[in-house]
């Protein structure tokens, strides 16, 4: 077989950069001759191959090898290209007396290699003629009749396709300038694009784009008269190409980055040194910008620890990795590079044998799931010490950011309790206004004109309950009353109300007020990772006509069924971009994904980047992306039971000095406090935890961030003149005052009736 690794290089604009000559190999300079075998002077590398000048023999390269008389018989460094120079003249004085079938020009030197078919004509006439010329083997060509050809199955008429690699629109016909693909199913090239990609990838990496398939893929094209060169890819050649990858990563990656000199500022063994994720170093943080102690390695980047997460492997976390060095003159030849991250992406997906883990199974943890939920109590010690704010819970990451809150700054609300949403959103959208600032509501439509509440529970939590209220019951989300998604609402879209939906629940978070709790967990993981990671699934299509069609074709049992099911719904699938032609059951799967995905994530992401660009306001999207486990528990719906031992801890006691015949009298009281909460755990009161949480604070539920200030107990003593029988409440100041009842009969009654019929509670 003719070698082929003297051929010139090519770079991917397909220029010529180099040329392998011996002593003997003469290039003529300042001259432009015409090939011995064409009669063309064009120099064209890509369409006729390299040409070339040699003892006064100038020739194009494809010209050469496809030549019928003409062999091999030299070395490779002999002659040009081991076609030594007397066997050349001979096939050029051969040739002059065979006559072109296309130009009727003399100097055919190629035949077809169908034995019958007497055609013979030039290099650069076959390729007009969109003749076959085969760049392996015994380099065989063949005419514009007898040609190879692609045996495909019928294209379905209403398919549209682009090429694989210029993504142009492309006719699914089988053609000399129109290849299919052995490998993958509904991929279809330009010859033209195949062609200058194997002149760039060369044979060692030359392969299908789709399915990177190299084998099959090759031995195709090659039938197909695509020639690969037996050379390096031209970014393999390129000068210092990976120089890159010698070189350790130091940058901070943080968020806020509190270093005075600059991001790139590393100052070793203090808090300023740079630490590097222990699994890809490519990202990097100062120690102090990510509150780390001064000792610690084992850090991880947000994109590494969500992949672990999300592959549903926790216990990689317990696998020690490669370290990556800390400093300069430590060996760099071990470094970890981006490709490494690709690797473990990979790696991760390809083990990965489990549906997807859900964040529900983690929700008992108050470590992060990713690291700590199947470690052991000794793995746990080490790992609480890997990332510090892997151990917060909800409370304390919204204290944190609430401390951005200004005290001395006040921003006024007025609005009418039937009416919250528009008179939220004509305050928040006033200049005036500011989401750090110390909020003060007053309802317009309250009797007590003087109620008003700076950030103390009522109103201020009143506000902001019905505020998440409206929301989850608004036309900007659809679903059920636990598990809701984006809506695509045009009226919702040109008023910004995404965005102002977005940013009243960040202030709400951070303000002290409710959760929404009404999240999907689809729309939570596109918030915390990306809509492009982010796979829904039936229960997050809640429009009825919609589900009817991806169940009928969910439902379809044989491939003429599904056809059909595809058939039907062809008007759907092609504004959802999924029309395209089914050969098999196998490809049901995609086509469900693919609908869904464009429901529930494409269709809506013009709401959604406004919703979520809503969400950065105080810094909560942040968060949400750097704690996904901890939020998921405040956005999402999760069912809490509250109980007797919850009441107990929630609560705090002022009780009277010690030794006092007030404190002996309010023990015996609480005593009976907890003896109430028992019996309303076992159901034998007739009021709720529920009721008691609105009797006291003004709402039902706790808040994430907890009460502010926090629920406080007092006794109601009699002062001679007036006996209190009944418990009272501030809500502004959540504080419950208990009656100093002298049975438990008597403190159980007093306290259902006093609960049981105040106004809004039943």
């Amino acid at each position: 077989m003719m070698g082929e690794t003297a051929c010139r290089k090519f770079s991917k604009s397909g220029a010529t950069v180099n040329f392998a000559s011996n002593g003997k190999q003469k290039l003529e300079q300042g001259e432009n001759p015409s090939c011995a075998f064409c009669r063309r002077n064009e120099d064209c590398p890509e369409k006729y191959g390299e040409k070339k000048t040699y003892n006064g023999i100038t020739l194009h390269y494809y010209c050469l090898i496809m030549s019928s008389g003409l062999y091999q018989r030299g070395e490779e460094n002999e002659g040009i290209y081991g076609f030594l120079a007397a066997d050349i003249k001979k096939e050029i004085k051969r040739a002059s007396r065979i006559r072109c079938r296309v130009c009727r020009k003399c100097g055919a030197s190629i035949g077809c290699a169908v034995a019958k078919c007497p055609r013979s004509y030039h290099f650069p006439c076959g390729v007009e003629k969109q003749c076959i010329f085969q760049f392996t083997g015994e380099f065989a060509s063949y005419c514009w009749d007898h040609r190879p050809q692609q045996k495909v199955p019928a294209i379905w008429s209403g398919s549209t396709y682009t090429c694989a690699i210029c993504l142009e629109s492309i006719d699914p016909n089988p053609s000399y300038e129109v290849l299919k693909s052995p490998c993958c199913k509904n991929t279809w090239f330009h010859r033209q694009c195949v062609q200058y990609q194997s002149l760039s990838a060369g044979m060692f990496f030359f392969k299908c784009t789709i399915c990177n398939n190299k084998d099959e893929f090759q031995k195709e094209m090659l039938r197909m008269g695509i020639h690969v060169p037996e050379k390096d890819a031209s970014w393999e050649l390129e000068e210092n190409a990976f120089q890159e990858l010698l070189q350790r990563y130091q940058r901070c990656d943080a968020r806020r980055c509190l270093c005075k000199n600059g991001r790139e500022y590393v100052e070793p063994d203090s808090k300023w040194d740079i630490v590097l994720c222990k699994y890809c170093g490519s990202s990097g943080t100062h120690l102090a910008c990510s509150f780390l102690a001064i000792c610690m390695e084992n850090w991880e980047c947000p994109d590494c620890r969500h992949i672990v997460y999300k592959s549903g492997r926790p216990e990689l976390y317990t696998v020690l990795q490669k370290r990556t060095p800390q400093h300069p003159e430590k060996p760099q030849h071990d470094v970890p590079t981006p490709v490494l991250k690709d690797k473990l992406r990979k790696r991760l997906n390809k083990k990965r044998k489990s549906p997807k883990r859900k964040l529900a199974d983690n929700q008992g943890s108050r470590h992060s799931p990713s690291k700590c939920c199947k470690l052991s109590s000794e793995a746990r010690k080490e790992c609480k010490n890997c990332q510090i704010f892997t151990s917060k819970s909800h409370t304390d990451i919204l204290k944190d950011l609430r401390s951005q809150i200004k005290l001395n700054v006040i921003s006024r609300i007025s609005v009418d309790r039937t009416n919250v949403w528009e008179g939220a959103l004509r305050e928040m959208r006033r200049k005036t206004f500011s989401p750090s600032s110390t909020i003060c509501i007053q309802f317009s439509n309250d009797a007590r004109k003087s109620q008003v509440a700076i950030d103390l529970g009522n109103p201020c939590y009143e506000f902001f309950c019905l505020l998440m209220h409206h929301l989850a019951n608004s036309l900007l989300f659809e679903g059920s009353a636990t598990s809701k998604n984006m809506t695509l609402n045009s009226r919702a879209l040109r008023c910004d109300w995404y965005y102002e939906a977005g940013r009243m629940i960040a202030i709400s978070l951070v303000h002290g007020g409710p959760s929404p709790n009404f999240f999907s967990r689809t729309l939570f993981s596109c918030l915390a990772y990306g809509p492009e990671v982010t796979e829904p699934n039936m229960g997050d299509v809640s429009h009825v006509d919609v589900t009817r069609k991806i169940k009928k074709i969910q439902e379809s049992s044989t491939l003429e069924e599904l056809k059909l099911a595809v058939k039907e719904n062809t008007d759907y699938l092609s504004v959802a971009g999924c029309l395209r032609s089914v050969w098999s059951l196998d490809d049901k799967e995609m086509l469900l994904k693919d609908m869904l995905t464009f429901h529930v994530i494409s269709r809506v992401r013009s709401p959604f980047e406004r919703f979520r660009e809503g969400l950065k306001v105080l810094g909560v999207l942040e968060n949400i992306q750097k704690y996904p486990e901890v939020f998921a528990e405040l956005l999402c719906y999760k069912p809490v039971k509250l109980t007797a031992e919850t009441f107990e801890k929630l609560f705090s006691i002022n009780f009277s000095p010690n030794g006092s015949n007030r404190r002996i009298a309010e023990s015996r009281v609480f005593d009976f406090w907890r003896d109430y909460l028992a019996d309303m755990e076992d159901g034998t009161t007739e009021a709720a935890f529920e009721d008691i949480l609105t009797f006291v604070t003004g709402t039902n539920i706790i808040p994430a961030i907890c009460f502010l200030p926090d629920p406080s107990i007092k006794f109601l003593h009699s002062d001679g003149i007036i006996q209190y029988r009944f418990p009272t409440a501030q809500t502004c100041l959540n504080c419950l005052k208990l009656p100093m009842s002298k049975t438990y009969e008597e403190f159980k009654g007093c306290m259902d009736f006093a609960i049981c019929n105040t106004p809004g509670l039943k």
